[in-house]
């Protein structure tokens, strides 16, 4: 088999919660959330062989609704946390809740079954992330490389920040923000910067992306009209601290410097309808990945705006004849901007696109029709940016 050939795997439900599970380092994994309003909803979780090019998955039940958004604690591989869906005959809500993964589970059972919620376990409720005064959760973002005992929740207008207790069994509010504006404005987004020491964020709500200090909870920058329609998503350039980047419904990729935001450094239009994710590889930020309700996947070379811009390693001093006679002959061309590759591979809109935290060179996407692809970034990309 090909060594770059997507791996599929499908899920019997429709699916938009993706995420790595960010503290297993060893085996490249993924969680998946499923949204079914019939049947219970579950928690898939896919581990890739790559050497032998199969997948395996574990299934577990997430009874109380569907699954919008899923994120896994930095510190504890058994723990996530989820934003769902629950449901009576007077309301729908959105809600969110700390969950463990049962520590002795049959895996056998899960692999022999095609039901697989027939055999499925029920995930392990820790606590909720609820004081009783917030509601409707948008999602979840855990400390970045912290001790996976701080979390913040977004829900339509508030930006709140729990502290879990030694078991995580405890979310206690420590501190809040609210979003203030004509027409009542919500979060679609957030995300936790990691560089200064973690005391900042940036949330995206309409076509604004703004910065907070967490310490604080007050605003420290603001994007204003970032996008023409709706921004549906944040990233933070892990190498650069002030670089961020933007997708939205305008279907284009915008990168920031936040501490000179009138105009974005570069736009990506690339897509042909609202691109739903955006995200920088964790260890090679030239590399971006973006997906769509165009239904592909795209990953972008950015080397131009990257930690690592053609040339910044070339010994400019080292003038040897042997050299001078190899760049005469082999001149280097510089690395451009551009497309790497697209990804066909979906048949519905693309949802979610995540890097492996285990592998670098390797990274999921996930259609609402509960198509789950697993694809590496090409040899060649992969061997220049290395060499």
């Amino acid at each position: 088999m090909d060594d770059d050939a997507p791996v599929i795997y499908g899920l019997e439900f429709q699916a938009r919660a993706l995420t790595p599970q960010v503290a297993e380092t060893d085996a490249i994994r993924f969680l998946v959330g499923t949204q079914s309003l019939k049947f219970e909803n579950q928690i898939h979780q896919i581990d890739f062989d790559d050497e032998n090019n199969i997948l395996n998955k574990n299934v577990f039940l997430h009874q109380p609704g569907e699954v919008w958004h899923v994120s896994a604690s930095p510190a504890d591989k058994a723990v996530l946390t989820t934003v769902y869906n629950k449901s009576s005959e007077q309301k729908a809500e959105m809600c969110g809740a700390v969950w463990r993964i049962p520590s002795e589970f049959d895996a056998s059972a899960n692999d022999a079954q095609d039901d697989a919620s027939a055999s499925a376990q029920a995930l392990e409720l820790l606590c909720h992330l609820d004081d009783g005064n917030h509601s409707n959760m948008v999602s979840t973002v855990w400390e970045p490389a912290g001790d996976g005992k701080k979390l913040i929740s977004l829900t339509e207008n508030n930006i709140l920040m729990w502290d879990l207790d030694v078991s995580s069994s405890q979310a206690k509010l420590s501190s809040s923000a609210t979003l203030e504006g004509k027409g009542n404005p919500k979060f679609t987004a957030g995300r936790w910067n990691p560089h200064h020491n973690c005391t900042q964020m940036a949330t995206a709500n309409d076509t604004t992306i703004r910065g907070w200090d967490v310490r604080t909870m007050q605003q420290v920058y603001c994007i204003d009209n970032a996008h023409g329609q709706l921004v549906r998503e944040l990233d933070f350039n892990p190498n650069k601290q002030y670089y961020l980047v933007s997708c939205g419904d305008d279907c284009n990729v915008k990168f920031w410097d936040v501490r000179n935001s009138t105009a974005p450094v570069l736009t990506l239009s690339e897509h042909s309808h609202w691109v739903w994710s955006v995200r920088y590889n964790h260890f090679h930020d030239q590399l971006v990945l973006t997906s769509s309700s165009d239904s592909r996947v795209i990953l972008h070379n950015m080397v131009s705006i990257s930690s690592e811009p053609f040339g910044h390693l070339i010994d400019e001093d080292d003038d040897s004849e042997e050299d001078e006679e190899n760049k005469k002959e082999k001149p280097r061309e510089p690395e451009k901007d551009g497309v790497i590759g697209t990804y066909e591979e979906h048949e519905d809109s693309v949802y979610a696109a995540e890097w492996s935290t285990a592998d670098p060179w390797l990274f999921a996407s996930l259609s609402y029709d509960g198509r789950l692809v697993i694809n590496r970034v090409p040899k060649a990309v992969k061997y220049k940016i290395l060499l």
